[in-house]
């Protein structure tokens, strides 16, 4: 299991085929989840996104959400990378990698921790809205 927090940019399909090559691990499903930055926020155009975090607890929080994930379905491996810092319209936030063996396995692990990400782990955003900043104080709800 690999957990980072970075302020760089990166290409997510890249990162999860070197992390996939690095597998010494059986597996017969890989589901990935990449979250990239919108230009629009409830009906707003948005320049870019300032995300913060709080440094240890925001790890914390996603290794246990990472492991809950593993308790409930037969999970091989899986990677979670997010991004913080200012980030602009169709630059990754986040991808989601887990393998298992089989796919209905990954793809609910899958669902799962993106869904816990986004209302348990402590990130906070601020999006730039022309001239104005604008906190946003909750994410968009699943449809499912």
């Amino acid at each position: 299991m690999k957990i980072v927090i970075q302020n760089e940019p990166f290409e997510p399909y890249l990162t999860i085929s070197k992390y996939q090559k690095s597998l010494d691990k059986q597996y017969g499903g890989a589901v990935t989840f990449v979250g990239t930055m919108r230009d629009f926020n409830e009906g707003e155009a948005v320049n870019s996104l300032f995300l913060e975090h709080y440094p240890g607890m925001t790890e914390k929080q996603i290794q246990q959400i990472c492991e809950q994930a593993k308790e409930k379905w037969k999970v091989v491996d899986l990677i979670v990378i997010h991004r913080i810092g200012l980030i602009h319209p169709e630059e990754t936030i986040v991808v989601i990698g887990v393998w298992s063996e089989h796919r209905s396995d990954a793809f609910n692990a899958c669902r799962f921790i993106i869904n816990e990400l986004k209302t348990r782990a402590p990130f906070w955003k601020c999006e730039q809205i022309g001239d104005k900043k604008k906190w946003i104080s909750k994410n968009t709800a699943d449809s499912s």
